[in-house]
């Protein structure tokens, strides 16, 4: 028999302070007004970008744990085998794969929630209901994701992002690149999707890495991303260490770049194109091979090799 929505997740003691305060509201108008956010690693996370940003939060400031999720009916192990440790003629310990939802506080001590682990590869619509379930138990009112995407820029010029919502007005500053495009879907879209259609605000943004630097680290991207969280929510967070990071990993890349004039080259046609087509739109940064918008079937292209290369490095 298919697991409750409700049985997907346990609710631990430390969340008791959320849901006292949110039972005794009386008026939406009284909610807490919590941000959820959200960074499921999975396919849709080029340099995992959005984890690390997700762990850069846990890393910097005060939390606990308050709800974990089943990963057993979640996760395909076969298909994202966890790690162990064999030792000799024993086997030590298992990284067993987790999906937990965190409160902290950000610098200046307003709370927030961070949904942290891997994507679920099973029951994404019961997935979706649970979370929905915590959301309104806990007083959240909006939820913003964190993600990756690969694209043709280059590194050596500013992270540029896409801003999507539920409603238009959670991201008026953000340009529209496209009107209508099918791509592969994720939790994070489809949650997304969801909270829409129940009258949730729902947004994220999702961080464009160089392609040719998608399966790596890109920490440039992760800063990008927090700093663009805090701008659309308010909050205060730490990104001090992943610029000093970003900055590191900046000149490791440019060492391995000027190693080789085929990529030299590939990188200089980029700039060429970031720059040209910046100056046209006033600082909007997305580029197709051509120096224009790409195409609703060039975006689409560009995942379908991502999430397949990610599959040959899988098997």
């Amino acid at each position: 028999m298919a697991q409750r929505p409700e049985e997907l997740v346990e609710l631990l003691p430390e969340a008791e302070r959320f849901l006292t305060r949110e039972a005794a509201v009386g008026e939406p108008s009284e909610r807490r007004g919590l941000v959820l956010v959200h960074d499921l690693a999975g396919e849709f996370d080029a340099a995992h970008a959005g984890a690390m940003a997700g762990a850069h939060l846990l890393a910097s400031l005060p939390h606990e744990t308050i709800a974990r999720f089943d990963v057993d009916s979640l996760v395909d192990y076969r298909g994202h085998r966890p790690r162990m440790t064999f030792n000799g003629d024993r086997y030590v310990s298992f990284s067993a794969p987790e999906i937990l939802l965190y409160a902290l506080e950000d610098d200046a001590g307003e709370p927030f929630l961070l949904l942290h682990g891997v994507e679920p590869d099973f029951a994404w619509e019961r997935f979706v209901a649970a979370v929905r379930g915590l959301v309104d138990r806990l007083g959240v009112t909006s939820l913003v994701a964190l993600q990756a995407i690969p694209m043709p820029v280059p590194h050596t010029r500013p992270v540029t992002v896409t801003a999507h919502a539920t409603r238009r007005q959670l991201i008026e500053p953000y340009p529209v690149y496209w009107s209508e495009m099918r791509i592969p879907g994720s939790v994070a879209a489809l949650l997304e999707l969801r909270m829409g259609e129940a009258g949730v605000d729902a947004l994220g943004v999702a961080a464009h890495v160089p392609h040719y630097l998608a399966q790596a680290t890109y920490p440039a991207a992760s800063m990008t991303l927090l700093e663009h969280l805090a701008k659309l929510t308010g909050l205060h967070l730490p990104v001090e260490a992943l610029r000093e990071a970003a900055e590191a990993n900046r000149t490791e890349i440019d060492e391995q770049i000027a190693a080789s004039p085929e990529n030299t080259a590939v990188v200089t046609a980029l700039e060429q194109q970031f720059d040209t087509f910046t100056a046209a739109r006033e600082g909007t940064g997305l580029l197709s091979e051509t120096g224009e918008v790409p195409s609703a079937e060039e975006i689409g292209a560009e995942f379908e090799r991502f999430l397949a290369d990610q599959d040959r490095r899988r098997d």
